[in-house]
């Protein structure tokens, strides 16, 4: 995976917060939702199920009882914080790409007080609300928020580059990437960590279906609801005209292919505005939103050494639901 440096401009917000924009490229959002819907297996990339609305949905799904990775991930880091610092030696610097709302990296700049913390997250408004507390909630850290997409963090600017980070990659979400692109953008963590660095990544584990398909099946229907927001973000931002009370949410274990998918399937016929043009999906016709893979620790592990790491610890709950890996480069 190779990148290009991108320059640096920055801005001190706050005495130990810069906000580093290296402008990531807008999409065509019409452009690419038209070619993936017109593809022979209709698909809609993830993104689109988070506006202010989905956001919420998903805040609310990780609560559900159904929905056992984030609580699961969460008490892992909770309980062995301590210990993976010690494999560390005292790691002063963790950087995350698609930071979010900054969340769970609270844990460890409670447990391990770095001197460092840099967060990578497309979205500049989540990033410098996220930032702006995290600054104010730790005095003693100073925050380099960079403000970039996947491809642009992987590339880090000179003026960034610090030896030894930790990049910490939580949340499972290594799981929605197919096969080759995982094994590409772990190789890209890699060189985001640096010589010496490390990565501290988290990966779901392959369990019994019955207990995958209740976690995407939530009885509150808030997943469907989720799943649906893609629709009601498109119809807001390009009035394609989704009929959303003629779509289904479906959501199941593939156990061939070892993942979860989610789909989003037409009850009616579809006739969708895409721009001047309308393309219709027959009743019947599944649209493709997510795929949410699961590991086993051995897999996963044979996946960072592939990708150039060297694993050196991993911890799991007493029911084998999460894995927390840890690997040097």
């Amino acid at each position: 995976m190779k990148h290009q440096q991108t320059p640096l401009n920055h801005q001190q917000l706050c005495p130990n917060l810069t906000f580093y924009d290296l402008y990531p490229p807008a999409t065509d959002m019409l452009a690419e939702v038209s070619q993936s819907l017109s593809a022979p297996g209709p698909s809609l990339h993830p993104k689109y199920f988070y506006d202010e609305a989905g956001s919420a949905l998903f805040d609310r799904i990780t609560r559900t009882p159904e929905y056992y990775p984030t609580r699961t991930e969460t008490s892992l880091l909770t309980g062995y914080a301590e210990e993976i610092q010690a494999r560390l030696n005292q790691p002063q610097t963790i950087a995350e790409p698609g930071a979010g709302s900054c969340e769970k990296v609270r844990l460890l700049l409670d447990a391990w007080q770095p001197r460092h913390y840099m967060p990578l997250e497309i979205s500049r408004e989540c990033l410098l609300g996220a930032s702006r507390q995290l600054a104010q909630d730790f005095p003693d850290v100073h925050i380099s928020a960079v403000c970039a997409d996947y491809c642009q963090a992987m590339a880090m600017p000179q003026g960034l580059a610090q030896p030894g980070r930790v990049v910490f990659f939580p949340g499972s979400t290594i799981g929605n990437f197919e096969p080759a692109a995982r094994s590409e953008f772990l190789k890209g963590l890699r060189t985001l960590a640096g010589p010496s660095g490390a990565l501290l990544i988290g990966a779901d584990l392959q369990k019994p279906d019955t207990r995958l398909n209740a976690a995407y099946n939530d009885a509150e229907g808030l997943t469907a609801a989720f799943n649906m927001n893609a629709l009601h973000h498109l119809n807001r931002e390009l009035g394609c005209q989704f009929d959303t009370d003629n779509m289904q949410h479906v959501a199941f274990y593939n156990t061939a292919r070892q993942r979860i998918e989610m789909h989003l399937e037409c009850l009616s016929d579809q006739h969708i505005h895409l721009g001047e043009r309308t393309l219709t999906l027959k009743s019947g016709t599944r649209i493709h939103t997510e795929n949410s893979y699961k590991f086993t620790v051995e897999s996963f592990s044979a996946e960072l050494v592939t990708a150039g790491f060297t694993p050196l610890s991993c911890w799991t709950d007493p029911d084998n639901l999460f894995s927390l890996h840890l690997a040097q480069v």
